[in-house]
């Protein structure tokens, strides 16, 4: 499992969508394509992808798809995506 969690998380994208997430909120597809500049297909072929790692689930709202953080996530995964957010917001912090 930690492998297919880090694997989802090692495209910047995909860590970007993670990184809006993280506030606990619920958001839109078209919020996450106007945050990480993308293209609606491409957002939605990342979001697949951490949703298929666990890490988000959805809702449908009328034509809009809406992501959140998986609120079934187990402790152990938690502390992954934990330490990766603490990561890029290190990385960010030094690259600026």
């Amino acid at each position: 499992m930690p492998i297919a969690i880090l694997s989802a998380l090692a495209e910047p994208t995909r860590l970007g969508a993670i990184q809006i997430l993280a506030d606990g909120q619920e958001h839109c597809v078209c919020q996450l394509m106007a945050r990480l500049d993308a293209t609606q297909s491409r957002m939605s072929r990342h979001m697949q992808t951490l949703k298929q790692a666990g890490l988000v689930v959805d809702r449908r709202d009328a034509q809009w798809v809406r992501y959140r953080l998986n609120p079934a996530l187990a402790p152990e995964v938690l502390a992954i995506l934990d330490a990766v957010l603490i990561a890029a917001a290190a990385d960010e912090r030094s690259a600026a």
